[in-house]
């Protein structure tokens, strides 16, 4: 009954013009009649929770069943969330400041709360420091990060009325970051997204990573802010495929600086999933998490985590040739998914 209602609810809340969308970009990769689609579609929804975005970017329509049951789904990944991650704690993740003071230790960086900040409290902060990102509490995709300067600002007092004046919760020092990651593209700073699950026993597992670049010249690597991501063979620390964006167009290259990704070696990829696999402990009942992290001179550093993990990163066509998704992974580490 549970998982008819959600069906109901996910399907009273579907927009036929994007549902009509996604049916004709089917169309034109594999000339599928587009009635046969529709229905193809809603069956796909019934059987494995798949959202028709779902159907088109996991390639749906060039799969068998049995295949097709291998992929994490819109509908299996909030069954994952639901079974893994209380959702009371959920603000420790989503207000950035409960974040930091959580999880201090993994920071990697030096980070002062704007609330209750004192002028003598910031300018002691600012005093070796000439650009910090100020960053609202909470927010995603980059939205309301600002990158600020000294040199911006006529007086340390005109700054500090700045940053205080409602829009910011976190002032943080700028990360200069490996220059190997500096390499693929300057204006960012590029990161490892690394999703981890805390199974039944309590052990911390990693289910896969990426890396994450900015580009366009833009100073965030959010794939809704014009990023890319790709792969990462977490054994050698190498990119293993190539690199899409938000709307799945793919990239051998980086398209801003030319660097061949395939095959590119990352800097403390292993490094970076211990970090990850530590910080997954801190809080018992949030035991799926996607967390990003910076590579800096001095070692890795996680700049967030995410209690609502995304699950396309590593199902889209490019990266699974075999065409099997994770569901059989976490199925083999969480007991009774169905």
């Amino acid at each position: 009954m549970g998982k008819l209602k959600y069906l109901l609810r996910v399907a009273s809340g579907m927009r036929f013009r994007k549902l009509g969308q996604c049916i004709d970009r089917v169309h034109e990769k594999c000339g599928k009649n587009k009635i046969a689609t529709f229905f193809d579609m809603m069956g796909c929804m019934a059987r494995y929770g798949a959202g028709y975005y779902d159907y088109l970017i996991f390639a749906f329509y060039d799969m068998n069943a049995a295949q097709r049951d291998t992929y994490v789904t819109r509908m299996r990944n909030k069954k994952l969330i639901t079974r893994l991650n209380n959702q009371e704690h959920s603000h420790l993740f989503e207000n950035k400041g409960e974040f930091d003071k959580r999880f201090g230790e993994f920071l990697g960086r030096e980070v002062i709360d704007v609330e209750g900040m004192t002028k003598d409290a910031f300018a002691a902060f600012m005093e070796d420091k000439e650009t910090v990102f100020a960053k609202p509490y909470s927010g995603e995709s980059g939205k309301g990060i600002e990158k600020l300067s000294k040199s911006d600002f006529s007086s340390m007092d005109a700054m500090y009325d700045y940053v205080t004046d409602g829009k910011f919760g976190l002032i943080e020092e700028q990360i200069v970051q490996h220059p190997d990651l500096a390499r693929m593209y300057p204006h960012a700073i590029n990161t490892y997204r690394v999703v981890t699950l805390v199974d039944d026993e309590g052990v911390a597992h990693c289910v896969y990573a990426t890396a994450k670049f900015g580009a366009g010249g833009k100073f965030v690597d959010n794939l809704e802010n014009g990023g890319i991501c790709c792969p990462i063979d977490r054994e050698t620390g190498r990119i293993c495929g190539c690199a899409h964006t938000s709307r799945l167009v793919t990239f051998d290259e980086h398209p801003d600086t030319h660097v061949t990704l395939m095959g590119y070696q990352l800097p403390m990829v292993k490094e970076a999933v211990e970090l990850c696999l530590k910080a997954a402990k801190v809080v018992p009942d949030m035991r799926f998490i996607g967390w990003d992290v910076f590579v800096g001179e001095k070692g890795p550093g996680i700049v967030e985590g995410n209690d609502y993990p995304g699950y396309d990163f590593w199902q889209l066509p490019e990266h699974t040739p075999d065409k099997i998704g994770l569901w059989p992974y976490y199925k083999a580490h969480v007991p009774g998914l169905k």
